[in-house]
């Protein structure tokens, strides 16, 4: 009897931590894309629920089954310790920009709003797009351009009144470029993280 349902590691036609359903239409569910999807689907809902990772697992199931994907190689890896790292960060990281806008709204005198250019370290696309996402789902910022030839992130911030809160902003930025990367990169973009971040220039286009 054939096998309906194989797995990666028994097969190495398949892309690594996949599976397979045998019959009329051959199906690949590809699990890092899925972990992905439902990663992306929980930030939308902002807020870390069953209920949520439930639903947003139902739905990259649905969605990969329903939108086959060609074999590509995405460049997801996943690293359970850097997603337990990140999610943590990120918990923390909404509620305390939470306060700060909160308390920012109810201060007397108004704050000077900027956007800053923040050039990262990993330039392929999905650490990219993951970066940029990340960032406009904490309260405070939200991304206003990439500029993908570049690896640049345009980033309104509510605070710019001095110069050490637009460096904290920046060093923010590259915080969660470095989890993230940790979480789901390859190991050529973890050594990169690793490294210092590059020089901040004033390129076209930047206010701050």
């Amino acid at each position: 009897m054939k096998r309906r349902i194989r797995l990666s590691f028994r097969n190495k036609d398949l892309p690594p931590f996949s599976c397979e359903f045998g019959g009329r239409r051959r199906r690949v569910l590809d699990l890092p894309l899925i972990a992905w999807l439902t990663f992306i689907w929980v930030l939308l809902w902002s807020g870390l629920h069953w209920a949520n990772v439930l639903t947003g697992a139902v739905v990259a199931v649905a969605v990969c089954l329903a939108f086959p994907l060609p074999r590509v190689d995405l460049g997801l890896r996943l690293h359970p310790w850097g997603i337990l790292l990140l999610a943590g960060y990120l918990l923390y990281d909404m509620y305390t920009s939470g306060v700060r806008v909160t308390r920012q709204i109810f201060v007397d005198h108004p704050h000077r709003a900027a956007v800053i250019a923040v050039p990262l370290r990993c330039r392929s696309d999905l650490m990219l797009a993951a970066t940029a996402v990340a960032v406009s789902n904490v309260p405070g910022g939200s991304i206003v351009e990439v500029r993908r030839y570049t690896a640049t992130l345009f980033l309104h911030v509510l605070d710019a009144d001095r110069p050490a809160a637009l460096d904290a902003a920046r060093r923010s930025v590259w915080r969660l470029e470095r989890l993230i990367v940790r979480a789901f990169g390859a190991p050529d973009e973890i050594a990169r993280v690793a490294e210092p971040p590059p020089p901040v220039g004033h390129e076209r286009g930047e206010w701050a």
